[in-house]
């Protein structure tokens, strides 16, 4: 498997990551259950990546994922140089509780600060 399908159509699926993807980037972080938390974390830190090479190319890249303008901007000035010398890595995932309707556990994806 390697991926969770949440139940949803791919279209549905692509759309609501992106989401959740854009709101991390641009808030640095969000709330979220644990399984939404875990799949976002990996694409956002694909994204990190790709602001880190700063090229035409990389920012075209990441508009194609990214579904706001001047999130990419924020991600290419500010968060791309911010893990410049970082390896990987660049969020985390912290358990909160459950969610009282369903019980879905809930989860803080938040962007790490990088140490001076």
């Amino acid at each position: 498997m390697g991926y969770s399908r949440f139940d949803r159509p791919t279209a549905q699926r692509k759309a609501m990551l992106r989401g959740l993807v854009t709101s991390l980037l641009e808030n640095e972080r969000i709330e979220t259950t644990l399984i939404k938390a875990k799949e976002a974390k990996s694409i956002c830190e694909k994204m990190i990546t790709l602001a880190k090479e700063d090229n035409l190319s990389a920012r075209r890249r990441a508009l194609a994922y990214i579904t706001k303008e001047d999130v990419v901007t924020k991600l290419f000035s500010t968060i791309g140089p911010r893990y410049a010398h970082r390896e990987g890595g660049y969020a985390r995932i912290i358990q909160t509780r459950q969610r009282r309707g369903d019980g879905a556990p809930m989860a803080i994806l938040e962007l790490i600060k990088p140490e001076k």
